[in-house]
């Protein structure tokens, strides 16, 4: 409520020449800094950066999480299933500054445990954090080792409530365990996969601020392909002190992202009804 729904009318100063002795009664400039934005060589990059990212870690760890959950639900010892189910959840809690040192202990360029791996079979060491090709691939592996064992629960959920009938009707027509999962166990987990997935596209605009802060920092090699709208837009409040702008940019991203979930709505409601929103 305080941080979202509260916020909204001070949406305004997105339009104005905001001045801090005057709040949100500045001076009115419309579009002004909207147009600050779009004509600078920036609002592509970060915008395409954003969307690049989010997709990668939406398809990649959807995927990644239906596995897990199947996976999982295929163990019979329910011992070991709880403490498989633990041990990928622990990632999940551990804090993106923690994970950026684990990080940099193994893609250090002089200790770092991979250079170490391509050195001592031969090959050249690699310079990671002076590529910006390299990061894309990396920050979509640790998005994905980080959430995809969380995200696994929720499907976890899904199949277990799955009538068992359904299953063992399967088994008597002699179905294989792999056509009990391809035709029984993902069909029926199609509509929880686009519900989570049309939730996941309303944040689509929006960077995981935190991770890109702790992981990337302010490495200006690595910014040509990490650099997403809220990095962008912190770096810009603090260099020029301009609330108007970021709000502006901050306006932009909301606005595309609830295009995109009635865009995506509408486009499955037409093709699978059952895993629409409304």
């Amino acid at each position: 409520m305080i941080f979202s729904y509260f916020t909204i009318p001070y949406m305004v100063i997105a339009f104005e020449d905001f001045k801090y002795n005057t709040g949100i009664h500045s001076q009115w400039v419309g579009l002004k800094n909207f147009s600050f934005f779009f004509s600078s060589t920036k609002a592509w990059e970060v915008t395409r950066n954003t969307l690049v990212l989010n997709i990668s870690y939406l398809v990649v760890d959807t995927v990644i999480a239906l596995v897990i959950a199947i996976l999982v639900n295929e163990i019979r010892k329910r011992k070991f299933a709880k403490l498989t189910q633990s041990a990928m959840l622990f990632p999940h809690f551990l804090s993106w500054v923690i994970i950026a040192y684990v990080l940099y202990a193994f893609l250090s360029s002089e200790y770092g445990l991979l250079n170490k791996m391509l050195t001592g079979v031969g090959m050249e060491a690699v310079n990671w954090y002076n590529n910006a090709s390299y990061w894309p691939v990396i920050l979509v592996i640790m998005h994905a080792l980080k959430t995809a064992g969380y995200n696994s629960i929720v499907y976890l959920a899904a199949i277990t409530g799955i009538d068992s009938g359904i299953y063992e009707a399967a088994v008597i027509d002699g179905a294989s365990t792999w056509k009990r999962i391809w035709y029984v166990t993902l069909p029926l987990l199609m509509p929880t996969v686009c519900i989570l997935t049309l939730m996941s596209i309303g944040r689509i605009f929006y960077g995981d601020f935190a991770m890109y802060y702790a992981i990337v920092k302010d490495n200006g090699i690595l910014l040509k392909t990490t650099d997403v709208i809220d990095t962008y837009v912190f770096r810009m409040l603090r260099t020029t002190g301009n609330p108007s702008m970021a709000m502006a940019i901050g306006v932009y991203q909301s606005v595309m992202g609830f295009l995109m979930v009635f865009g995506a709505n509408w486009f499955t409601k037409k093709f699978f009804p059952e895993g629409a929103l409304f």
